[in-house]
């Protein structure tokens, strides 16, 4: 319905497009004189919906629909009635905010309806706004582009708000907030004048070294300003790709021997029905996957099949699948049943499985589960088990501490986005502060003043990059297209 709604919408802006600057074939161009606007709230039923425009006819197209058709105070919301510009029609009875530039969004005159959230108000306000001249529908992510643009965001603050608008998790929201903030463009510009001061007194040298209106040391206050910003961006660029991680998610696997109570764990730590549990040993034969909030973090949630020998070449498969993904996981949940430690299963698992995982220094978390099931005395004292999490995925008990303990671990493996220095959460982040630290030791290793110069400069263009300084097309295309229309 919403796909069709558009498409009219489209077909009734299009005689007012003749009016705008011709376009290329993909999304236009910023300056075009265009007025664009769109639905920014979510599509279908609902008790509001926002429909936003910008650009230098957001005035006309306000006078055009309301009544009185006087603008109203800037930044404060009026009750009008939005009428159709055409036959005077009746549209909704709605709240008005005006924006003037450059104090809005995206630096344009910009124009807020809030009207009832229904299809038929909607479609008709969408379709009055596409009948006003020097309107036409916005394209996906239009709006932050041209906040972009007009300098209202940085690069680095535009996939802040992206990544805000997609996080599912408290973490990730806090993370995003914090780039939206301007933490990590903050940080890039002060390492830009970090580096600009140091290309000053490089240059300076190069022009002036022969007279003796330079102060000593120019050269080695240079240098050391340098070998100050390779330590701070190698230490960003050692985080293990936790950002990274923050946007896309942990990698959990869960393993273990037969009926050890995996697929119940999964359930539970996912709050539906992923995996089927039986009793009978062998149910799970294939990896099951799962994005899941977990403790506040996003991860992957993986149900293995039960680690043993001498089966059937699907479960193998299965068996070898699981062993496979141990190698890739961020964190392993190793779960055995706690009412049958003595049995040979697990045993042989104690014993290779999470020894070998433990020599290798991956993080792993032992969860004994069916834990009900234990005597009254508990586990004994003649069992000597490595640190471990009692639980019963029955009963529930356990589960507050096994997410608390999810929580450190996660926290290690994603970073603790309240704390400590912003995260580089996209691989484009990574490539920019590598260029400039192999940039940076270039310079380090050159005895010419000249290439020197020139390694700053490279150097400094990378971080500019990283903001959005000096972007290309095709990147920025790549970035923006992640935004809904109306955004």
């Amino acid at each position: 319905m919403w796909r069709e709604l558009w498409t009219l919408v489209a077909r009734a802006a299009r005689g007012s497009r003749r009016l705008c600057t011709s376009q290329s074939s993909g999304a236009p161009a910023f300056g075009s004189g265009a007025t664009i606007f769109a639905l920014s709230s979510g599509q279908g039923r609902c008790g509001i919906a926002v429909i936003r425009t910008s650009g230098p006819a957001s005035s006309q197209a306000l006078r055009s629909l309301t009544a009185p058709r006087d603008l109203p105070p800037a930044r404060s919301a009026s009750l009008r009635l939005l009428s159709d510009p055409h036959t005077g029609e009746p549209l909704d009875r709605a709240l008005v905010l005006w924006f003037p530039g450059p104090q809005s969004f995206t630096g344009e005159d910009c124009v807020e309806f809030h009207v009832h959230g229904g299809p038929a108000v909607v479609s008709g306000v969408l379709q009055a706004l596409g009948s006003v001249p020097g309107l036409r529908p916005a394209e996906a992510g239009e709006f932050t582009r041209r906040a972009f643009a007009l300098g209202k965001l940085s690069l680095t603050e535009v996939e802040g708000l992206a990544d805000l608008i997609h996080a599912e998790t408290e973490a990730q929201r806090r993370q995003a907030l914090r780039q939206l903030d301007g933490e990590l463009g903050q940080l890039c510009r002060s390492w830009a004048e970090t580096l600009t001061k140091a290309l000053a007194h490089v240059e300076a040298y190069i022009d002036f070294g022969e007279d003796d209106n330079l102060e000593d040391g120019v050269l080695e206050q240079a240098d050391s300003e340098v070998q100050g910003l390779m330590v701070s961006l190698d230490a960003h660029l050692r985080d293990a790709r936790r950002g990274q991680r923050l946007r896309s998610g942990a990698h959990v696997v869960v393993t273990g021997p037969p009926n050890a109570g995996k697929s119940s764990l999964v359930n539970l730590l996912s709050q539906k029905p992923v995996s089927i549990v039986s009793p009978e040993p062998g149910t799970t034969r294939d990896v099951l996957e799962i994005p899941v909030d977990l403790a506040g973090f996003p991860a992957l949630l993986s149900d293995t099949a039960g680690l043993r020998e001498g089966v059937g070449p699907v479960e193998q498969e299965g068996v070898r699948r699981a062993r496979e993904r141990l190698g890739q996981a961020d964190l392993i949940l190793a779960v055995l049943d706690a009412s049958d430690l003595a049995s040979p299963s697990s045993c042989n698992f104690l014993d290779t499985v999470v020894a070998l995982l433990g020599a290798q220094s991956q993080r792993l978390l032992l969860v004994l589960n069916k834990s009900d099931l234990l005597p009254p005395e508990g586990l004994g004292p003649s069992l000597d088990l490595p640190p471990h999490l009692l639980l019963s995925c029955l009963t529930r008990e356990g589960l507050d501490g096994l997410l608390e303990a999810l929580k450190k671990e996660l926290a290690a493996v994603c970073g603790d986005p309240s704390t400590g220095p912003p995260l580089l959460t996209r691989a484009r982040h990574r490539h920019h502060l590598q260029g400039c630290l192999d940039a940076l030791g270039h310079y380090t290793q050159t005895r010419d003043l000249a290439l020197a110069a020139e390694a700053l400069r490279v150097a400094r263009r990378h971080l500019s990059h990283l903001t959005g300084g000096g972007g290309t097309e095709e990147v920025l295309d790549i970035i923006f297209r992640d935004f809904c229309v109306g955004k």
